[in-house]
This record gives C-alpha cells, sequence and structure tokens, in this order.
C-alpha cells in the first residue's frame, strides 16, 4: 500500500472537499480521486460517498481512518523529524582528499568548522585508482577531486583553483634541467597514470594518451597513489604529471618538478553522490568555496 494514497485519505477526511484536499497535496483534484479509489480498490470497499454537493466518509471509511490515524501520525512525525535532521550541520562530515591535504583542503575545512563548530571533519585519502569508490560505497561524504566529472551520479560544485601542470621527473633526467617542458615533449616520456578503475575520463586528466597535437604518449606503468607515482619517478620509471599545489608538497632530492606549457590547467573542486547531498554536505561546499576565494557575495558575508 503507497504512503500517497493513505495520505490522500487522510487529507480529504479532514476536507471532505476534493478542491482543497488537491491544494494541500499540491495535486490536481483529478489525481487526488484517482489516488482514493487505488485505495478504495486495494480495501475493497467504498470509504467516501461522493455526490455532487459534497463528500462524506461511510462507515468503514470512519472505522478506517480512526484506525489508521495513530499509525499515520506516528510515521509523518518520523518523517518530519529526518527532514529537520537532515538539515542540521552537526555530527561527523567525512571529506577525501587525493594523496595530497594541500592548503585549500586544509583552509576549506577551517571555514567550515569555524562556521558549524558541532560539526566535526574526518579526513580521509582517496585513492588515485578509484576516485570515486569511497563515495559510493558511503565511506565519505564528499570528495575533493579534479574537474569537470562525467559520473552521472554524481554533483560537483565550482572549480576551487585553476593552476599549472609540472612534470615530475628523476633527477639526473636530461628534462629535468629545463625551466620549462612543451606538452608536445611528452610524446618521447613514458607516463605514469593511476591503474583502474578509475574510469577513463579521469585518467586522461592525470595522464593523457595522446599530446595536443595528437601524438601517442607512452606508459610509464599504473598506481594507485600519488606516493607510489612519486616512488616510480624517483626510480626512473617514467615521467608523472601534477598539479603545481602537489607538485610543490612532494619536493624531495631525487625528483625534479618542471612547469608543463600546452596542457589544460588543473581543476580542483568537490563531488559527492546526486542522492547524498545534505545540508552539511552543501554547506561545506560553500565553505570550500569561501576558502578559495570564488564564493559569491552571500556566502563570502556570512563567513565576515
Amino acid at each position: 500500500m503507497e504512503f500517497r494514497e493513505l495520505e490522500c485519505f487522510v487529507v480529504l477526511s479532514e476536507e471532505l472537499h476534493f478542491a482543497r484536499a488537491a491544494d494541500r497535496l499540491y495535486l490536481s483534484p483529478g489525481r487526488v480521486s484517482q489516488l482514493v479509489r487505488a485505495l478504495e480498490t486495494r480495501i475493497g470497499a467504498r470509504l467516501f460517498d461522493r455526490t455532487s454537493r459534497r463528500v462524506r466518509l461511510t462507515p468503514l471509511g470512519e472505522r478506517f481512518l480512526a484506525d489508521l490515524r495513530p499509525a499515520y501520525d506516528g510515521l509523518r512525525d518520523a518523517v518530519d523529524r529526518a527532514r529537520a535532521a537532515a538539515r542540521e550541520v552537526t555530527g561527523v562530515l567525512r571529506v577525501g582528499f587525493l594523496g595530497t591535504p594541500t592548503d585549500l583542503v586544509t583552509a576549506s575545512v577551517r571555514a567550515f568548522e569555524a562556521l558549524y563548530p558541532s560539526c566535526e571533519v574526518r579526513l580521509v585519502e582517496v585513492p588515485l585508482s578509484d576516485p570515486f569508490g569511497r563515495l559510493r560505497g558511503g565511506l565519505v561524504d564528499v570528495t575533493f577531486t579534479l574537474l569537470p566529472v562525467d559520473e552521472p551520479d554524481l554533483e560537483t560544485g565550482r572549480g576551487l583553483n585553476r593552476v599549472p601542470v609540472s612534470l615530475g621527473l628523476p633527477a639526473g633526467h636530461p628534462l629535468a634541467v629545463r625551466r620549462a617542458v612543451d606538452a608536445e615533449e611528452l610524446a618521447g616520456l613514458p607516463l605514469i597514470e593511476p591503474a583502474g578503475p578509475a574510469p577513463r575520463a579521469w585518467r586522461e586528466l592525470v595522464a593523457p594518451e595522446r599530446t595536443p597535437a595528437g601524438l601517442l604518449i607512452p606508459r610509464g606503468g599504473t598506481v594507485a597513489t600519488s606516493q607510489e607515482g612519486i616512488t616510480l619517478v624517483a626510480l626512473g620509471r617514467g615521467g608523472m604529471l601534477f598539479c603545481t599545489p602537489t607538485a610543490a608538497y612532494h619536493e624531495r632530492r631525487d625528483v625534479v618538478f618542471v612547469p608543463v606549457t600546452g596542457l589544460p590547467a588543473s581543476v580542483l573542486g568537490l563531488a559527492w553522490p546526486r542522492a547524498g547531498a545534505t545540508a552539511a554536505v552543501r554547506a561545506f561546499a560553500e565553505s570550500a568555496e569561501t576558502a578559495a576565494g570564488v564564493a559569491g557575495p552571500e556566502a563570502r558575508r556570512k563567513v565576515a
């Protein structure tokens, strides 16, 4: 038995008027009549006597309403409490990050917790090889990720930054002494990429298959995390692309980072399941935009 049918029965029993019941339910009178008839069919008898002038409960309808009312009111109260809880920004919010908790990640957390001290942020590392698995598995509520994201079940916020791309190379590599590397030169260098189950569009953001002119870029092996990638670079297994903040975070003696010209900027943003956009997730997205300096005037005033 559908809740909407029961709801129509209860509201119509209160209003005893199809048009007024329809207004309360945001339905058409015809739809209200259809739902009531469906309920009567399930029960096997009429619940209302209808004439052109009035609507009234049958004796069976009166008895059914008396039996239904306590359970119906309890169910509505439970739904209302759940809706109220969903609008609260309290408890724990699990935020994923891609291997490197950059300044943008930590600034977003600080901005959020300053506004919502009753909600604790727990940071969870998300592997390069499976950027969305923990979202879909319910292990994180929202995650920092590279944009754009072409996943129908996920929603994204605005880009939080646009930064140049750098190429990680082993110290001593001929290109490591250069001030910059052109994107077309990647055709002569094995490029380390994320392993599956990362979607192809995601792997293309981290390790493009071709240069802008269409030259094939050789593969230099697959990794699950940024740390694995840095290790392979240090061992001379190939190069790996990083956004500038991540490259700065991973500076070490045996790896050199050289800016790459001719590639699109790396854009970091947030993603979350479309079915899991809670008030806390929305609030964190606003806080991240504020921390990144891309929030609108309303959000900026909120934190001022």
